[in-house]
């Protein structure tokens, strides 16, 4: 059964609109995850699912080809303080289409999935095709993407769905979270004390402000350390016996975070205790077919400073999806319709370049 194009992106929009009327906060995604069900399953769409994780196999998979996963989530986060519209209610004003989960990642999920319906009963295709749409991807829980992986088959090489302007994100950085303690001798304020861990913590925050990693990524740039946080001290006259610092690594693509913990639990002139080494930055070559599709079409490649669901693949990704990644977790979040419109379009066209 051949779907019109221009009418599987009706569809689409009126399941965004959807969406955004349906609360789905991370690890609250059951009645969105039962609406994505109903959209695939109107189309003759066998589905299955793990937990709120939605997901479907091309209707001819084939075990010996390599397989395309495709995917985005339907979580959201809690809509912030400065909001001046109804989160939860989508309306469409000068071509915006207003809504928590509008931008980040609706519009990219319900693109993405009409663009599976549209390949869905197609035969000859290179690779197989998995549809996941997954939840838990806001606070990287357990019930992400993460756990549905290990039953899908072997992913070769996937689209993960999140707001580029259309334009291929072909690296992400990872990110190390690191709590450091600086430590001294505890005392009486009046007392002379030649170990105060305040005082310490002077030279160790200029050498974290001096430190560099000395591999540069063409597409990433350098990775960046950031102290975030410090905290100290709970009485006036009392000098405290440590001080702790958060320090944020942003990875790229040279470094796994194994490395990136090694080094700096090595080098730094402060205990540092890595709080997890699993989201991993990720990249697809410049040279593959998929990139090569987009480039064709006049898209753009770069690298993508934010963390998506890519950090949990261990496979060759591209981050790729309409809507602009600025808006995401703005008050009054919005995405055009026109780029939706756009994005179904691209997304078929790029991979109509590389499946057939």
């Amino acid at each position: 059964m051949k779907i019109n194009q221009e009418t599987l992106t009706e569809k689409a929009i009126e399941l965004l609109k959807e969406l955004i009327s349906i609360p789905s906060f991370s690890g609250e995604e059951d009645k969105t995850g039962d609406a994505i069900e109903t959209f695939l399953q109107g189309f003759g769409v066998k589905t299955e699912r793990q937990y709120n994780n939605i997901y479907a196999f091309n209707k001819h998979f084939d075990a010996s080809k390599p397989t395309l996963l495709l995917n985005s989530h339907h979580d959201t986060v809690k809509p912030n303080s400065a909001y001046t519209k109804d989160p939860f209610h989508p309306h469409i004003e000068d071509g915006k289409l207003y809504g928590l989960g509008s931008n980040d990642a609706g519009g990219c999920l319900v693109s993405l999935l009409a663009t599976f319906v549209h390949f869905y009963e197609m035969e000859g295709l290179s690779h197989n095709i998995v549809m996941a749409a997954t939840g838990e991807e806001e606070d990287a829980g357990e019930k992400s993407i993460r756990a549905l992986l290990p039953i899908l088959p072997e992913i070769n090489v996937a689209v993960v769905g999140e707001p580029t302007l259309m334009d291929l994100a072909i690296a992400e950085k990872g990110l190390v979270v690191f709590d450091a303690v600086v430590e001294g001798t505890p005392s009486h304020a009046a007392h002379p004390n030649d170990n105060n861990a305040i005082y310490n913590t002077i030279n160790v925050l200029q050498w974290f402000k001096d430190y560099t990693f000395d591999k540069v990524s063409n597409a990433l740039g350098e990775v960046k350390l950031t102290v975030t946080q410090i905290n100290a001290g709970k009485q006036h006259n009392v000098v405290p016996a440590q001080v702790d610092l958060v320090v944020d690594v942003r990875v790229n693509d040279c470094y796994s975070n194994q490395e990136i913990s090694d080094m700096l639990q090595k080098e730094a002139p402060c205990k540092m205790t890595p709080r997890s080494l699993r989201l991993n930055s990720s990249c697809i070559s410049p040279d593959h077919d998929l990139v090569k599709s987009g480039l064709d079409l006049g898209r753009k490649t770069y690298g993508s400073p934010t963390l998506s669901d890519q950090a949990a693949l261990s496979c060759q990704s591209v981050k790729l999806g309409p809507g602009d990644s600025t808006r995401s977790h703005s008050a009054n979040e919005f995405i055009y319709v026109n780029e939706i419109e756009e994005g179904i379009d691209l997304y078929i066209k790029i991979l109509s370049g590389f499946l057939q």
